[in-house]
């Protein structure tokens, strides 16, 4: 046990600030598990990006969600007393750090370039190398070297029994609860990462092949609205075969439904590491610049991640499409029978 930590027994209430992206939030949940886990009669609350704190809700070992960004966490946490005997700031940016200092005794954060800001904290972690170690463990060099190991790599997402009844009842509404296979496809991720993208021909070509093999089979299609024009033609070209989700549907929304398919297609983003957290019978694509060693789910029960031939090789230059159809189908075919088999 690392002596800068507090013993547990003096630790009674935990801040953990984590803003960021989908993948990143839910990529820090075995971290915040290993803090909770350490410190078991603490009361552990998450701030998280407004869009993105709702992942954290319904989790065992968190307490309290709330909301916060670089531009709000300016003008809160002024008030007399620290009501944090100790935080943990995931990320880079000195606004939050301030503030996990304003309300906490003891904060970990990461290193920053400010010399008297990393003087004030307990713990300035040292940055790791890009791409050095697996996305869970990027996250988790915040407190690598506090001497909390993380036990359990899964990710962690709730879907509670009203998202789950949710679900179903869409699901029935459509007509869609004898489709066998039910099956999410999520064709794109963020814009600035674009190039993770796989061609939607080759999803279609993708669809085409199951429903030949599965003609009960039906899609759903997910995604925002920023690649709308892309999921409306692929769920044109599959006609009734597919229903069109994008755009349509909050986070937790789009979770509760993944909890249902029987098995989820996607690009490396963040609704797939929803899925991946939810231990799902799923399939991953990774472009060579990010290969699944990096990415993929850990401890997942059901998963076929699929690389690039060329996995860490170029950069993201590398077009997607030189993942061949024909080589995604050979992992997805054996996987679908054993679906069939349960």
């Amino acid at each position: 046990m690392s002596d800068l930590l507090p013993a547990p027994a003096s630790v009674h209430s935990i801040l953990a600030i984590q803003v960021s992206r989908i993948g990143d939030t839910l990529l820090s949940t075995p971290t915040l598990r290993a803090i909770a886990e350490r410190f078991p009669g603490a009361r552990l609350t998450v701030l998280g990006h407004p869009n993105r704190a709702e992942v954290f809700k319904n989790l065992p070992f968190v307490h309290a969600v709330g909301s916060i960004t670089k531009k709000t966490a300016l003008w809160q946490g002024w008030l007399p007393g620290k009501p944090y005997d100790l935080a943990f700031v995931f990320g880079y940016d000195q606004a939050l750090v301030r503030y996990a200092l304003r309300v906490a005794r003891r904060v970990v954060a990461m290193r920053q370039q400010d010399a008297g800001l990393n003087g004030r904290l307990l713990h300035a972690a040292s940055e790791p190398a890009p791409k050095s170690r697996h996305a869970v463990y990027m996250q988790h060099a915040l407190v690598a070297d506090l001497g909390l190991p993380i036990h359990d790599e899964r990710l962690a997402y709730v879907v509670t029994e009203a998202e789950a009844e949710w679900a179903h009842a869409t699901l029935s509404e459509r007509g869609l609860l004898a489709a066998f296979p039910l099956i999410g496809l999520q064709i794109a991720s963020f814009p600035t990462k674009g190039y993770r993208d796989w061609p939607v021909e080759n999803f279609l070509d993708l669809a085409r092949r199951i429903q030949a093999a599965y003609p009960q089979a039906h899609f759903l299609i997910f995604g925002g609205p920023l690649e709308r024009e892309r999921t409306m033609s692929l769920a044109a070209q599959l006609g009734t075969a597919a229903t069109h989700l994008a755009g349509t549907l909050s986070l937790r929304q789009t979770a509760a439904l993944m909890s249902r398919l029987d098995y989820y297609i996607g690009v490396d983003t963040g609704p797939t590491h929803i899925m991946g957290a939810l231990g799902r019978p799923m399939m991953s694509f990774y472009h060579p610049s990010s290969p699944a060693h990096l990415l993929q789910p850990l401890q997942h029960p059901a998963l076929a991640a699929v690389d690039h031939p060329l996995a860490g090789q170029v950069g993201p230059e590398a077009p997607m499409a030189g993942l061949t159809v024909d080589s995604v189908w050979t992992k997805l075919e054996p996987a679908l029978a054993g679906l069939r088999a349960r």
